[in-house]
């Protein structure tokens, strides 16, 4: 009975830790690929799509858009930014000199894999101000962290379903540092960042009828993290605390 009892007792904690793990892969995921990590609200934003403006749209959507030139595309039209892709709005209107429209559409232009390794500038757009290595380093981070995260807790899972196919519990510690790992990744992807927001910022200066604030995805990414060192937690307790009191029965039956 007693046995019983506790074997219930692991059984409930695998039980929520598992599920707190596919909530936070799921969250993470979805944070990954969507595109409000980052969002610029503008005031008037149809305003600001004017025949002066089309060539910061042409270079926005070009594969050679520098980091000023889009950064100022995204004050000026409700731009959002994500890990992959930088979007702006803009009116339906192809005639760049009709009056304002209402009508809005939003487009977005991917980051390619040579964007991501990409050296930041001292002067954002100045390709003589020299290398700006903090903020070239922790876009790197930011890009290569979340997908550490998530294979970290994938090959944790792996581990979880041997330890079910040996109905062993001792293993799931594995899972457990695996899991710990992947939350101090997806802190560290929180914390890079901000900071290179915040750097950014600093940079080029967000103007005065523009407002910037942390997106969704960027939220999603925040409740990842507390939610894989819970289930980092749970995993190793069951596993050390069901071992540890294995040992004691065992010892108990031989004496």
């Amino acid at each position: 009975s007693k046995s019983a009892v506790m074997d219930n007792r692991f059984a409930t904690a695998l039980v929520i830790a598992c599920v707190l793990s596919l909530i936070s892969t799921i969250y993470m995921a979805a944070s990954i690929g969507t595109d409000f990590w980052y969002e610029y609200h503008t005031l008037s934003p149809a305003e600001n799509i004017s025949e002066a403006g089309r060539s910061i749209w042409e270079e926005f959507v070009s594969e050679e858009a520098d980091e000023k030139t889009y950064t100022e595309a995204l004050f000026q039209c409700n731009g959002t930014v994500g890990l992959w892709r930088r979007c702006i709005t803009v009116p339906k209107n192809s005639h760049w000199y009709s009056p304002p429209e209402t009508d809005m559409t939003t487009n977005c232009i991917s980051f390619s894999l040579s964007d991501q390794f990409m050296e930041k500038y001292v002067e954002p757009g100045n390709h003589n101000s020299g290398t700006d290595l903090n903020r070239t380093y922790l876009w790197r981070l930011q890009f290569l962290l979340p997908f550490v995260s998530l294979g970290l807790m994938c090959f944790g899972a792996l581990i979880g379903l041997c330890a079910c196919a040996c109905r062993s519990l001792y293993p799931a510690i594995a899972t457990g540092v695996l899991h710990f790992l992947a939350g101090l990744c997806t802190l560290g992807l929180v914390g890079c960042y901000v900071a290179g927001i915040e750097l950014l910022h600093k940079k080029l200066p967000l103007p005065n009828d523009v407002r910037g604030e942390f997106g969704w995805s960027f939220c999603l990414a925040c409740v990842s993290a507390p939610l894989q060192f819970m289930a980092a937690a749970l995993f190793i307790w069951a596993a050390r605390t069901n071992r540890k009191e294995f040992t004691l029965l065992k010892a108990y039956r031989v004496a």
